[in-house]
């Protein structure tokens, strides 16, 4: 874990993102005390995949029925 204060981060903010980049925890303090973690985001949310739940889900005629009055009250709310 790094520790830097405000004003250094200001001038190496590249060299420190690269660091938080490589997985390095880095902290900026407002003199001694700790006020900030620079961290990476995700670049990428992960993808949908097509298909991932085949063959682990079962939907079987009772799915297609109409509701019952009680469930279709429910719904109506």
């Amino acid at each position: 874990m790094r520790t830097v204060p405000i004003h250094r981060a200001k001038t190496e903010l590249s060299r420190l993102i690269e660091l938080a980049c490589a997985g390095e925890e880095v902290i900026i303090a407002r003199g001694k005390d700790p006020v900030v973690r620079l961290v990476p985001i995700d670049r990428k949310p992960p993808r949908r995949q097509f298909g991932a739940l085949r063959g682990k889900l079962v939907v079987d005629e009772s799915f297609f029925e109409p509701l019952s009055a009680r469930e279709l009250a429910a719904w109506e709310r």
